[in-house]
């Protein structure tokens, strides 16, 4: 009894964390739906037979006190920009953020999670850069314009096939909104950046696009963006949920399966077609 209440005291028990931080959205429905998507997230992440050793907690506000952070191991972002730029107290949340990230906890954007809007300078500096490795500049950015558009066909390809984050998920074509011309900041820093996934776009005028990318830190942790998916309904493509969920267990530093973290089709309820 002793020994059981020891272990537990020391934490030994208890699985290392995804924080799933949801952000606001204002997007219709069928579109970004980050509440479901944390669900989807959290439900696969939670599976017993999945074998990441980790679990997952959903929140809407970040956490004030830094011992709420303890066992936390990534933490994942989703939501209209980069959402501790848009929920209270946003001093503050980045403040919290720099210090989790300087004892190597992971960070994760996905979509519109990774735009940079609103406290980067003029020359494109902002904290995703060093936390993930690069970020959307929103349109009208003075420093660089990404582009938001919606491709009915965009042929999603993987370009660093040995890398843990590419297990198992093969190229695949995807009706969405994969941004392009992301900001990897300044000539001479991007060979920092792995590109885990890119396209061929705009169609008529094509560029390898990265589309999902990460970095390994200085303080041992790592980051990992992607830039989809926009429509919900895309999260029961088996291709581009295994790759999203390698990039999150990758970050929280745990071995991925030779063929990749998959999982079930996330419950279609949580899933629905646009229209």
């Amino acid at each position: 009894m002793l020994f059981s209440i020891a272990v537990t005291a020391l934490g030994l028990l208890s699985p290392p964390e995804v924080l799933l931080v949801v952000g606001p959205s204002s997007h219709p429905p069928g579109t970004h739906e980050v509440a479901k998507t944390a669900t989807i997230l959290q439900e696969a992440l939670n599976r017993p037979l999945a074998g990441t050793g980790l679990a997952s907690r959903i929140v809407t506000d970040f956490p004030k006190i830094e011992t709420e952070f303890d066992g936390v191991r990534t933490v994942v972002f989703l939501g209209d920009l980069f959402p501790l730029t848009r929920l209270p107290s946003q001093v503050e949340n980045m403040e919290m953020m720099q210090r989790l990230v300087d004892r190597g906890v992971g960070v994760v954007c996905i979509h519109y999670a990774t735009g940079g809007e609103g406290i980067h300078t003029r020359n494109g500096d902002h904290p995703l850069l060093r936390w993930v490795g690069g970020y959307f500049a929103n349109p009208g950015s003075a420093h660089h314009e990404s582009v938001a558009r919606i491709f009915p066909t965009a042929k999603i390809e993987r370009s660093e096939p040995d890398h843990p984050v590419s297990r198992g998920w093969s190229t695949f074509v995807i009706n969405d909104e994969p941004y392009i011309r992301n900001w990897f900041g300044p000539e001479g820093r991007r060979e920092e950046v792995k590109v885990f996934a890119a396209s061929m776009l705009p169609p008529e005028a094509p560029n390898l696009e990265p589309v999902a990318w990460g970095i390994q830190r200085q303080d041992g942790g790592r980051g990992f963006a992607v830039v989809m998916p926009h429509f919900v309904q895309n999260w029961q493509n088996d291709d581009l949920r295994t790759l999203i969920l390698n990039g999150i267990v990758w970050t929280a530093r745990r071995e991925i399966p030779a063929d990749g973290f998959r999982t079930a089709k996330p419950r279609s309820e949580l899933t629905p077609a646009v229209g």
